[in-house]
């Protein structure tokens, strides 16, 4: 495996999480339980994170983020600031679905799944260590490989999946949320004008 160094966050859920990968190893790491805030606490985090660890934005070679399924807005914070770093340090973005997570380890076929709002969950079928198909909610629990992510763990796992697949040698698309069911607010509509 290539020396790469590696920044990964994920703010999919209620947290906010980093990381730094650097020589195969993780050398600084943080998270923080949050219900909401992670647009204001991500980039203070990251700073923090590569201060502490010596690294310039200039010196890292991918960022890795988690694009979901969970938290609509925390989703895009990631995404955004993960295009946005990668954009302005002239390197690749990686994203990382909790399903990559969740399939890390599997071998055969099981159907994955993971919390979302109001008692539902979102499941995907993961084979052999990779997700298979598209995800889907349902509103009931099924019997599945899990949904436990341990989040305080999830953006170091994230920086470790980015670099594998950047070891893989093929191309990396541009990371997109991973949204499976519509977001809880409606836009905004005209109103008309009061005679």
């Amino acid at each position: 495996m290539p020396d790469r160094t590696i920044l990964a966050f994920d703010t999919s859920a209620a947290h906010c999480a980093a990381a730094l990968l650097s020589g195969g190893q993780i050398v600084a790491e943080a998270f923080e339980e949050m219900p909401r805030g992670q647009a204001e606490r991500l980039m203070p985090m990251v700073a923090v994170l590569l201060d502490r660890a010596g690294v310039a934005l200039a010196d890292l070679d991918a960022i890795g983020v988690g694009i979901g399924p969970g938290n609509f807005t925390g989703i895009r914070v990631a995404v955004s600031a993960a295009r946005g770093l990668a954009l302005g340090a002239g390197v690749p973005a990686v994203g990382v679905s909790g399903f990559d997570l969740l399939a890390e380890g599997v071998d055969g076929r099981a159907l994955a799944h993971i919390a979302a709002p109001r008692g539902a969950f979102y499941l995907q079928w993961v084979e052999d260590g990779a997700p298979q198909g598209a995800p889907w909610l349902a509103e009931e629990p099924h019997e599945s490989a899990g949904g436990d992510i341990d989040w305080s763990t999830a953006a170091a796992r994230i920086a470790r999946l980015a670099a594998a697949r950047l070891n893989g040698g093929g191309a990396i698309a541009r990371p997109a949320p991973l949204y499976i069911r519509d977001a809880d607010a409606a836009p905004a509509r005209p109103v008309p004008p009061v005679r």
